[in-house]
């Protein structure tokens, strides 16, 4: 038994070195053969991206991809979410690439469907009860309809806001990684280390090799590719915890960012609602240029924020489960 687990966490241990190591090395190798950034017109200093290589989420979510295959447990249910962030990130990569960027409506229905993908792959091997979570561990079943609904929202929200808040240097990769390892805490607390909690390690691993590159002065960006793939991630994570609704303290940050902008273009564009007027979105634009934040200040101040809130919620969980 002894010999068994040790030699478990050997491989557990090397799968996460090559992770690592891969994506540090495979990005300095093929920097220069990913598409460049044509500069973002409408964001602040969106003119610095211009030239820098983008769509780099192919090279870490392939190397997440590959490891997970051969250094973790395999299961029907995994492979298909497997190929779900993949085939997220190809969408992402084939938009980073493209000349014109591709019609919102058109990556909203690619969204959809592997956000239905996710909800009918979720509920047939996890059923459609969960716990509540941040009121403790009340579990709650609900009509799969209802249920599959709600997790086509979460997946949609969740790819949508991750995507809208990479404008700054680290700043979506690093929220994305304190969020994943608070559901890490919460869920190795509870059940210790499977196969899903291996997953969320070697996805912050691989964040954590791409941070390499895209710290400030960045060299390289994540694109599409990478954003839309983390919050795919996200969601899947927040469903495997069984505890779905602690995605929103887990990710505030992420969700305020991101998310605001959302909701106010969706509120002007169909209801002409005008909301928000003053403040610019994504959030940390209005935190640049009003508030005149450094992209450093940007990044460590919404991650202090996010870190504070996750800590609270962890240790809320652990006390009322």
């Amino acid at each position: 038994m002894l010999r068994e687990f040790t030699d478990s966490n050997f491989i557990m241990i090397i799968g996460l070195a090559v992770a690592f190591i891969a994506t540090v090395i495979l990005h300095g190798v093929l920097k220069d053969k990913l598409p460049h950034d044509q500069g973002r017109a409408f964001a602040v200093e969106g003119e610095k991206s211009k030239g820098k290589a983008r769509g780099s989420g192919i090279i870490f979510v392939l190397v997440f991809v590959a490891c997970d295959l051969i250094f973790n447990r395999l299961s029907t249910e995994r492979t298909i979410y497997l190929a779900v962030i993949t085939f997220s990130m190809i969408t992402g990569y084939m938009d980073d690439m493209s000349d014109k960027p591709w019609n919102e409506y058109f990556k909203g229905a690619l969204d959809l469907v592997l956000a239905i993908i996710v909800a009918v792959t979720y509920l047939k091997y996890n059923g459609n009860t969960f716990i509540l979570g941040m009121f403790g561990s009340m579990e709650i079943t609900l009509p799969y309809v209802v249920y599959g609904l709600l997790i086509v929202g979460l997946v949609w929200m969740a790819i949508n806001v991750t995507n809208c808040s990479d404008g700054v240097d680290g700043l979506s990769a690093t929220l994305t990684i304190i969020s994943l390892g608070s559901f890490y805490l919460l869920m190795q607390e509870i059940r210790g280390i499977g196969s899903t909690e291996y997953s969320i390690m070697l996805f912050m691993v691989v964040l954590a090799a791409y941070l390499w590159y895209n710290a400030t002065p960045s060299t390289i960006l994540m694109g599409d590719a990478g954003s839309r793939a983390m919050g795919m991630m996200i969601a899947i994570t927040a469903l495997l915890s069984h505890s779905p609704l602690l995605y929103i303290p887990l990710s505030i940050v992420l969700i305020l960012d991101g998310g605001l902008g959302l909701l106010k273009v969706a509120l002007l564009r169909f209801l002409k609602i005008r909301i928000l007027t003053n403040t610019r979105c994504p959030l940390h634009d209005q935190a640049r240029k009003v508030n005149g934040w450094s992209n450093t200040q940007v990044v460590i101040r919404f991650a202090i924020i996010q870190t504070i809130v996750s800590l609270l919620t962890v240790w809320g969980y652990w006390m009322l489960y």
